[in-house]
């Protein structure tokens, strides 16, 4: 009997050492923050912004209370007659980012959104045990990528962030991200990168690293780490219904536009003049191109760099000086990098036949994308969409008459076209039962009976396939 208790007793024994070793070696194969958050949390900040808008005017408020014999009526005249005057004019309102110091006079990094329209910036950071602030200037913001660059005058020598290479991380490493979520300061969530490469409809230059790691609102701005401490990141935009679902800027793109904004206080970008979309396998078989990658010209600006070049609409670009163009967004990356003025090669898929053409870029600017071509395409604000004739050669492979249908050259993100299922690349045949053969005629349309009825039901036709969509304009 005592021997069966001591043999027990020992068992036990071991089985305790063994699970106490487990759990030693399972510690110790786990990634440690410590340091990581200690080091890099003294060089990120909190940014608190003040901003004047204006207030509704209190006629339009009052509007719609009730008065006099109604239940509550005698509640809302008092109402009036006591906060009227009080709703007249603008108000303050605040905000709140992050960001992170790159260099020891006063250089910070963060998003554009966080500080548009600001009256007033000021940052916010420890210095051991103290709390420092100091108002901020904007050096520099690039909306595109939605990047900002602000400067302050500190009495001290301040702690930096260096930049990592965005390209060199893997999906499934570690990251950290360190903010200001809700007020919160310095808070510190780990997670790993779930993707790279994410196209979320931001911008034209999207190109986002997926986190799990926790990020809020609040987090905007803020650095997203490496193991070894450097930004590989910019937390920038989160998904509101999803958990674990966050996007970074790469820091690859993110140091090339702040070295500009540093140097310009603005972002000089390439321009070729050029309307593009994503290859759609119909077409590339329309146009006789037995491949899936490359981006379609949809339309071309006269007079622009891609013009002068002898560049023409439905020509598929293949590669920018020897790079492979994959789509739309990564042309329009490899322009964007590239500054004014550069000569660039591309090479182009045109009736069967493969080009090389030389041309200078030309500089971006914003408002050359809202002033295209009114016989090729046609964009309203209101709908979000982008349209270009059908060519006899895209007619024929889709089987529809020549002349006949419209095709979607871009749909902008959010758009009501876009909340309507329309997709680049789909063929508008019809437009509220009437057969549309050019871009005047949809505007027709438009503005005479779809806005009245208050909807837009298109006929389209998507890789051969025809079905209806509904643009609901109650929405504008």
């Amino acid at each position: 009997m005592i021997y069966r208790k001591v043999t027990s007793f020992l068992f036990a024994a071991l089985l305790a050492v063994m699970f106490v070793g487990s759990n030693a070696c399972a510690r110790q194969n786990l990634p440690q923050f410590t340091d990581l958050a200690d080091e890099a949390g003294k060089a990120v900040v909190n940014i608190y912004t003040t901003k004047t808008v204006e207030g509704p005017q209190v006629q339009e408020f009052f509007q719609g209370l009730p008065k006099g014999e109604h239940p509550f009526g005698q509640f809302f005249d008092q109402f009036r007659e006591f906060f009227g005057d009080r709703f007249q004019g603008s108000r303050k309102q605040r905000s709140l980012g992050s960001g992170f110091i790159i260099s020891r006079d006063g250089l910070i990094v963060t998003n554009h959104h966080v500080v548009k329209g600001a009256d007033k910036i000021n940052i916010k950071f420890r210095a051991g045990k103290e709390e420092k602030s100091y108002p901020a200037q904007v050096i520099g913001t690039d909306s595109e990528t939605d990047l900002a660059l602000l400067r302050i005058d500190a009495d001290m020598n301040l702690p930096t962030l260096q930049f990592g290479d965005s390209d060199e991380i893997q999906v499934g490493e570690w990251a950290v991200a360190i903010g200001n979520p809700f007020g919160l300061d310095h808070t510190v969530t780990a997670g790993i990168i779930s993707a790279k490469g994410r196209v979320i409809g931001a911008g034209p230059y999207d190109n986002f690293l997926q986190t799990d790691a926790s990020i809020n609102p609040g987090n905007s701005g803020g650095p997203l780490l490496n193991m070894d401490g450097e930004v590989i990141g910019i937390n920038t935009a989160i998904v509101a219904s999803g958990q674990g679902i966050g996007f970074a800027i790469p820091s690859n793109l993110a140091e090339d536009v702040i070295q500009q904004l540093k140097k310009y206080k603005k972002v000089k970008r390439g321009w070729l003049g050029v309307t593009i979309q994503d290859l759609e396998e119909g077409t590339a078989k329309a146009l006789g191109f037995d491949k899936s990658k490359g981006a379609l010209v949809a339309s071309v600006r006269p007079g622009d760099p891609a013009a002068e070049a002898g560049i023409k609409e439905g020509d598929i670009v293949i590669s920018v000086n020897g790079d492979a163009v994959e789509d739309a967004s990564d042309l329009t990356r490899q322009i964007g990098k590239l500054p004014p003025g550069e000569n660039v090669h591309l090479t182009l898929w045109r009736n069967g036949k493969v080009l090389e053409k030389d041309l200078k870029l030309g500089e971006r600017d914003t408002g050359q994308m809202t002033s295209k071509d009114q016989d090729s395409q046609a964009e309203r604000d209101s709908l979000g969409l982008a349209l270009r004739q059908l060519k006899p050669e895209e007619a024929r492979a889709m089987g529809v008459a020549p002349g006949v249908g419209l095709v979607v050259a871009d749909v902008r993100a959010g758009s009501l076209a876009a909340k309507g299922g329309i997709r680049p690349g789909d063929l508008i045949l019809q437009a509220n039962g009437r057969t549309v053969e050019n871009v005047q005629e949809f505007e027709k349309i438009y503005e005479q009976d779809a806005k009245k009825k208050g909807v837009l039901l298109l006929l389209i036709n998507r890789e051969g396939h025809n079905m209806f969509r509904t643009i609901n304009l109650k929405e504008e």
